[in-house]
């Protein structure tokens, strides 16, 4: 028999969802049974699993150690945690993250962010093992492997909700900065529609919708160009796979080193003369609005992260720009 009290990331829910966590190789159909049968209470009294869980709220299982030790597998990849935070509270992490990372695992051997974000948080002692059953920390929003820069996480349940919310509604600005091929002389907002090919791991534009096809806004501005390649600032309006890669490359103008959309000649003058091997695609800049649902003390603030050694090498090898320092901080005045 066990009993547990009800924590902050758990509440909210409904306790048959918080069940399927807690016992997760057990079928459905054996949690509902043992409710029926009472041999899981919720504050002292049988439940049928709809109940909403309130903080402190008491779940008891009366069931055998072994019973319990056998629905619960609690699988948890611990990995050395090299994050580059640039903020934390209590319910988010704003990290930087660097080329080659993954934002969520492809296929289950995979390492991507959420497994160093929760190696961190419990190496620091601010989850245990016992919390990660019912909730795991993990990104809000996605960026491509060789896309670097800003990634939001949600520490806790409120965080992932909240900031996941904000973004699917676009209330959060997402600034990006870019290297593309051809000398871009003025800024644009382009829109078109997008269409997946999964089989490719691909995406085309197309400028009129078609019933499968995904609407999708981009807006850039020039800040520096030697004349055959163009440093973009890039606000993403809408947020679909490969986006801003994919829609650039169909103005003419892709990503340098963009191995599914760039050009290839100008890849592999990139490739000898820097080892570049992905696209210098960079999220610089994420703007919170004003209201921020319940994550109160990150409202209206910016968080940005310095472009990575690389892109700032070739910028100032091919003498695109001298205006970033040391530590890959745009000297530019943007928003």
């Amino acid at each position: 028999m066990q009993t547990r009290s009800v924590t902050p990331n758990e509440a909210g829910q409904r306790l048959d969802k918080l069940l399927t966590k807690i016992l997760n190789q057990a079928p459905k159909s054996f949690i509902y049974k043992m409710l029926r049968k009472k041999n899981i209470t919720l504050n002292g009294k049988k439940a049928d699993g709809s109940e909403k869980l309130a903080i402190g709220d008491e779940i008891t299982l009366w069931l055998s150690d072994e019973t319990i030790d056998k629905f619960s597998q609690n699988t948890i990849l611990r990995v050395r945690s090299h994050l580059d935070i640039l903020y934390e509270d209590r319910d988010i992490l704003v990290i930087n993250k660097p080329v080659g990372t993954l934002s969520q695992k492809a296929v289950p051997s995979d390492i991507s962010v959420n497994e160093e974000i929760i190696s961190y948080m419990l190496d620091t002692h601010q989850v245990t093992e016992a919390d990660l059953k019912s909730f795991r920390p993990a990104a809000c929003h996605r960026l491509d492997r060789n896309t670097s820069g800003v990634l939001i996480a949600g520490k806790s349940l409120q965080g992932l909700q909240d900031m996941s919310q904000l973004i699917r509604q676009r209330s959060v600005g997402k600034y990006y900065c870019c290297l593309v091929c051809g000398h871009v002389e003025k800024g644009a907002a382009i829109q078109g529609y997008l269409i997946k090919d999964p089989a490719q791991n691909k995406v085309r534009i197309i400028p009129e919708g078609g019933s499968s096809g995904d609407y999708i806004k981009t807006i850039y501005e020039p800040l520096a160009s030697n004349g055959t390649m163009t440093l973009l600032w890039v606000q993403l309006i809408t947020g679909r796979s490969h986006q801003i890669r994919a829609h650039l490359a169909a103005t003419g103008h892709p990503i340098a080193g963009d191995p599914k959309y760039g050009n290839e000649a100008q890849n592999r003058r990139l490739f000898h003369a820097y080892h570049l091997k992905y696209q210098l695609l960079h999220c610089i800049q994420m703007t919170m609005p004003k209201d921020t649902l319940r994550l109160r003390e990150i409202s209206g603030m910016t968080f940005r992260a310095p472009l990575p050694g690389k892109f700032t090498d070739i910028l100032r090898g091919e003498n695109i720009t001298d205006k970033v320092d040391s530590h890959g901080n745009l000297e530019f005045k943007r928003p």
